[in-house]
């Protein structure tokens, strides 16, 4: 079975909502018990206008201090980016892997680039050439491929029309992403089987957030149909500002919880990623929505092998 990735995405999409300023030390502080916890990837956050997205106005000197600091072998650190200044930003900066992406919805994509998702997707591919050409690692994305707030259904071709030229592009770690969890797991293994049969080369993630209570069906649903790479957000925070109705993002520690259950991924340390959402709870003085931060885990002693890589 092929290494699932985990690409925790809470520092990014989990905070960028929320009103209170997270301090840099403190981000700082979560993002180092994530990479000890042994997950693959973090968004460290997003270069986007601090204007419009405060709680991301650090994410140049995030990336800095991360670049002075020891670093786990193996662990990457992403930033997300919408445009050509953001991208120099991420430039200049140190950033090694950028996450960019198109709406397959018009109404979302107007809202969140002021573009139409013909124009951000000549604008996406132009700068993914960019940063792949200067050695950078890309990952591409669809939102709202699986419904809008605003536009209801998203036909399925027109998902496969915008994956189909990052894939011209050359441009082939495509995420496929839920925005406003309108996914339901008929939708995703349908989605992902579309995309597969494009070709072999393209590499999926899958991106859910938890709306309508489905995210973690979708999450195994698309590892059933062969999707290894999975976007999460510790404690289920989460939720882009420019949908209909924001929610947060299917949640780290639980989606890690059920990959241990069928015995995967049991080198994730669970109770590191616990701590950070038990203390992003007691800074935001709310509950989270995510599961096992309160319940704890299911154990029984003696059903599970050795730990493993798998």
């Amino acid at each position: 079975m092929a290494h699932i990735i985990i690409h925790e995405v809470g520092i990014r999409d989990g905070l960028q909502i929320e009103k209170d300023i997270v301090p840099t030390d403190r981000k700082l502080d979560w993002i180092a018990k994530l990479a000890a916890s042994g997950v693959d990837m973090i968004q460290v956050g997003s270069f986007v206008n601090p204007a419009k997205v405060p709680q991301m106005a650090d994410t140049d000197e995030l990336f800095r201090q991360l670049a002075a600091a020891p670093q786990r072998p193996g662990l990457i650190y992403t930033g997300l980016v919408l445009n050509e200044k953001g991208l120099e930003r991420g430039m200049a900066c140190g950033v090694e892997y950028f996450c960019m992406g198109v709406s397959a919805s018009e109404t979302h994509s107007r809202k969140n680039t002021g573009m139409t998702t013909a124009d951000a997707t000549d604008r996406i591919i132009a700068m993914g050439r960019q940063a792949a050409d200067a050695g950078k690692g890309v990952q591409v994305s669809v939102q709202s491929a699986f419904g809008c707030g605003f536009d209801g259904h998203i036909p399925l071709d027109r998902v496969l029309g915008i994956v189909r030229r990052y894939a011209d592009a050359g441009l082939t770690a495509v995420s496929l992403a839920d925005s406003s969890g309108h996914a339901d797991p008929d939708q995703v293994e349908e989605m992902v089987n579309a995309v597969q049969a494009i070709g072999a080369s393209i590499g999926i993630t899958c991106h859910f957030h938890n709306t309508f209570g489905m995210g973690l069906a979708n999450v195994y649903a698309s590892f059933r149909a062969g999707v290894r790479t999975f976007e999460t957000g510790f404690g289920g925070l989460g939720g882009c500002p420019f949908v209909a109705m924001a929610a947060g993002n299917v949640c780290t520690e639980d989606v890690i919880h059920m990959f241990h259950r069928a015995n995967l991924r049991r080198d994730i340390d669970l109770g590191a990623i616990v701590s950070v959402t038990k203390d992003a709870a007691a800074f935001f003085n709310k509950p989270l929505p995510g599961t096992i931060h309160r319940t704890g885990p299911i154990f029984h002693p003696g059903r599970f092998a050795a730990p493993t890589n798998d």
